[in-house]
């Protein structure tokens, strides 16, 4: 058994929370063990001792990368230079693949064994990427299971160890409660969520709330709730909404309590589905893209469909309305019939809630401990 030594970097929000859960894992099934590398407060609160903020790592856009760049790669290249030194047992990439992908490169060309933790996500599956994923990395952890088949076809060491959104979201969501903590009344309710980046708001937030205004042509006691990402978000739809008489409540944040409050979601196409399909909330998927991107996107992407419910599901669970097929009338024809239906959806949605229900955590920790042969 011995004492381990164990490096991971984590580069943004959502991967210091994986980091954090895999970390307590790891101590759980081998206490003797000691964590370096990068990670935000709570994978500090772990125990790691992290080289610099993480903070510096999470860099959104491309006008603030170029200004950063040259700090990011002198970090990585230093970064580099002091884990080969430090010869951990093993290096643990978590997400943020642009920066953890050549980490593992360089430490796996100098004889450290490495993990990736969380599957890039589409864009990633361009043939290069894959490629340099085999070189560097020991073992990819993915969470979802398409991702697994997809990497073993590309004889890429792989281990599905489920999503830790569906250990923590519970199998029965409380509408109630929900509803009563935001103050909502009874009645049909409709989460809008016209996505978190300020583009696709752009483009989706005046069409969700024409939609809605279609929907309440059809059903006058339908209300909205559209939970904001972030200030500029809620600045941006405030200023979408103003002059239309919409009963809309719009939250900071609180995803999860809108859709466990809702009957029926109007969602972008992204993450936030997958947050959807665990509530169990039936749900239209709208996506725009700016007109070349999305040439560009229909002859890089082989799969069918373009939304996690469906890629999971491996059938047309939840309706897809893209580019010109997105217009209001088609929205709210289509999502009427969800506030009080949509038990097919609920149904797929609750057999894949339970599929991807594996305790993440301890999942991946067992597949790192055993790579490095230090299972109990």
């Amino acid at each position: 058994m011995g004492h381990l030594r164990i490096a991971l970097v984590a580069g943004e929000a959502s991967g210091d929370i994986l980091g954090a859960g895999l970390m307590r894992a790891l101590k759980a099934q081998h206490p003797a063990v000691e964590f370096i590398g990068v990670g935000g407060p709570l994978m500090q609160a772990e125990g790691l001792t992290s080289y610099f903020p993480m903070e510096r790592l999470s860099v959104m856009g491309l006008v603030e990368v170029l200004g950063r760049l040259r700090e990011l790669l002198a970090r990585r290249k230093k970064l580099i230079a002091t884990l080969i030194d430090e010869k951990p047992d093993v290096f643990i990439g978590i997400d943020a693949p642009d920066f953890t992908l050549n980490i593992e490169l360089r430490l796996r060309q100098a004889g450290i064994k490495t993990v990736h933790y969380v599957s890039p996500s589409v864009w990633a599956w361009r043939q290069k990427r894959v490629l340099k994923i085999r070189e560097g990395c020991d073992l990819m952890l993915t969470l979802l299971p398409f991702e697994a088949r997809f990497y073993e076809e590309k004889g890429v060491p792989v281990r599905f160890v489920g999503h830790t959104l569906a250990d923590t979201i519970p199998l029965e969501a409380d509408r109630e409660g929900a509803r009563q903590a935001l103050g909502l009344p009874d009645g049909p309710l409709v989460a809008l969520m016209p996505g978190s980046r300020g583009g696709e708001v752009s483009r989706l937030g005046g069409l969700f709330f024409d939609a809605a205004e279609r929907l309440r042509a059809m059903r006058p006691d339908v209300r909205f709730v559209l939970p904001c990402a972030s200030p500029q978000r809620r600045e941006q739809l405030e200023a979408l909404l103003a002059g239309r008489d919409l009963p809309v409540m719009l939250l900071d944040g609180r995803s999860h309590q809108a859709l466990a409050a809702c009957d029926a979601v109007l969602i972008a196409s992204g993450t936030a589905t997958l947050e959807a399909l665990l509530y169990k909330r039936p749900m239209v998927v709208a996506y725009r893209l700016a007109p070349l991107t999305f040439w560009i996107l229909k002859r890089m992407v082989k799969s069918p469909y373009i939304s996690l419910p469906n890629l999971l599901a491996q059938r047309l669970l939840v309706p897809e309305l893209l580019q010109d097929d997105a217009t209001a009338d088609a929205l709210a024809n289509t999502l009427a019939p969800l506030i009080d239906g949509g038990q097919e959806q609920t149904r797929g949605f609750d057999e894949i809630h339970r599929t991807l229900r594996r305790d993440a955590s301890n999942q991946a920790a067992d597949a790192v401990l055993a790579l490095i042969g230090a299972k109990p």
